[in-house]
């Protein structure tokens, strides 16, 4: 069984062609069903980002899976096949697992060291356990994934001073007006990148900061958190006309402000500059804003400047992060060895069970005389001298190795204890994980 990883990011595909192909995808309904569905793949997890859209998988032959995958995501993409491929990215085995690794420990992503991507790959995973599409491989390596992460957050530094791309959204507007003192900052969304933002915003002593979201409840909290003022969905309007700097990060499917409408804004304003930085996927602001005279539009993609200028600093401790990737990479891979050659170590030790048994029958008369105590006593001893007759080839089964290596010794333990015909399938399992996807076991 083969651990897959298809996607692309941040870092491979604008943000143009991630919202083009992501609103394809969840229009095909929930993606990890449909792909577990159509190309019977075994377990299967869907992440998606503001930076990134990856499926992750285990399926035997991942070369038709690939291939299929690669076409149904051309085509709701409304792209060649070969486009997709330039846009993308594929790791398989151990560069999967660093990868996942990788990602959830904000080493791949626009600002090192941010800390919401592991909040969004438990969603992803809590999804996944709900349709249940995730099974013994992907839970135990999304559990792993969880204590990896944290792992690197107490051993480095790579979580100090956190940053995160509400927080290069500030940083690009005190660039543009240096003091944001006097400056009113609206917020479009009240989830936790607006929360972030809210924060980073009050911190640098805003003159006023604005909220709006659908549900004015969740709008509320933040306000009274961070001193705000909500504004009711209907008035959003107003509250533009009012604002110097928007930040708008909402989940909404299609576009919440039109370029005609900030036209109508801007006569109201007196063509007082509007700058605006949208930070949703997909965007809540559409492009042709920018046509409009004084009106200044930043998406995701405009914050890579800030996010570099970010990654200098957090250099030495990405690399102590890395030797840590490395180190848990090479733990998962023992343990998905060992979870191969399971079926044959259970069939090694029911055949020495089964042995024990008949031989137990028939010295049983022989035994009559034997008190409870001392026939309990020789049993005992029997399952000793099985287990001392076990250890050489159970440790010979699970040494490490290469995966033809694996395979041999597999094949030589059958034949030496006459086990051929067992099916070299996982066994058993990891329970169901808690609902919130938090790791009960960390993977250990």
């Amino acid at each position: 069984m083969e651990i897959v990883l298809f996607g692309l990011n941040h870092k491979t595909a604008d943000v143009e062609f991630r919202e083009r192909l992501l609103g394809a995808l969840m229009a095909w309904g929930p993606p990890a069903v449909r792909l577990k569905e159509t190309l019977k793949v075994s377990e299967c997890l869907f992440l998606n980002t503001c930076n990134r859209i990856e499926f992750l998988f285990t399926v035997d032959n991942p070369g038709p899976v690939l291939e299929g995958l690669l076409e149904r995501c051309a085509a709701a993409a409304g792209e060649p096949v070969a486009a997709l491929k330039e846009k993308s990215y594929i790791h398989t085995g151990d560069d999967a697992v660093r990868h996942l690794f990788r990602v959830a420990a904000s080493l791949d992503s626009m600002i090192v060291g941010e800390p919401q991507i592991l909040g969004q790959i438990k969603g992803a995973y809590r999804e996944a356990v709900q349709h249940r599409t995730t099974g013994v491989i992907l839970n135990r390596l999304l559990h792993k994934t969880f204590s990896v992460a944290k792992r690197i957050r107490t051993e480095t530094g790579i979580g100090d001073h956190a940053v995160s791309v509400s927080f290069a959204a500030v940083e690009m507007a005190r660039k543009i007006f240096r003091d944001l003192s006097d400056k009113k900052v609206l917020l479009i969304g009240a989830g936790e990148m607006a929360e972030l933002a809210a924060e980073h915003l009050y911190h640098h002593q805003v003159r006023k900061i604005m909220l709006v979201n659908r549900t004015r409840e969740r709008a509320e909290h933040l306000a009274a958190r961070w001193q705000g003022q909500v504004w009711s969905w209907e008035d959003l309007p107003t509250a533009l006309i009012e604002a110097d700097i928007v930040i708008s990060s909402t989940g909404a499917p299609e576009p919440i402000i039109r370029a005609e409408e900030v036209r109508r804004i801007m006569r109201q304003r007196k063509q007082r500059p509007l700058f605006f930085v949208d930070i949703a996927v997909p965007r809540d602001i559409p492009p042709e804003v920018n046509a409009v005279d004084n009106v200044f539009l930043y998406d995701i993609d405009d914050l890579e400047g800030i996010v570099t200028q970010n990654l200098a600093a957090r250099k030495q401790e990405a690399l102590a992060a890395e030797r840590i990737v490395g180190e848990e990479s090479r733990k998962f891979r023992q343990w998905l060895n060992g979870l191969a050659v399971v079926p044959t170590i259970v069939a090694l030790r029911k055949k020495m069970e089964d042995i024990l048994a008949g031989e137990w029958k028939k010295t049983a008369p022989a035994l009559e005389g034997l008190t409870p105590d001392q026939r309990k006593a020789v049993q005992v001893m029997m399952e000793a001298v099985i287990n001392k007759i076990l250890h050489d080839p159970i440790a010979f089964l699970k040494e490490a190795g290469h995966e033809e290596r694996k395979d041999e010794r597999v094949h030589r333990v059958q034949k030496i204890f006459g086990l051929e015909g067992e099916e070299e399938k996982p066994v058993g399992g990891d329970p169901q994980p808690a609902p919130e996807g938090s790791p009960k076991d960390g993977g250990k």
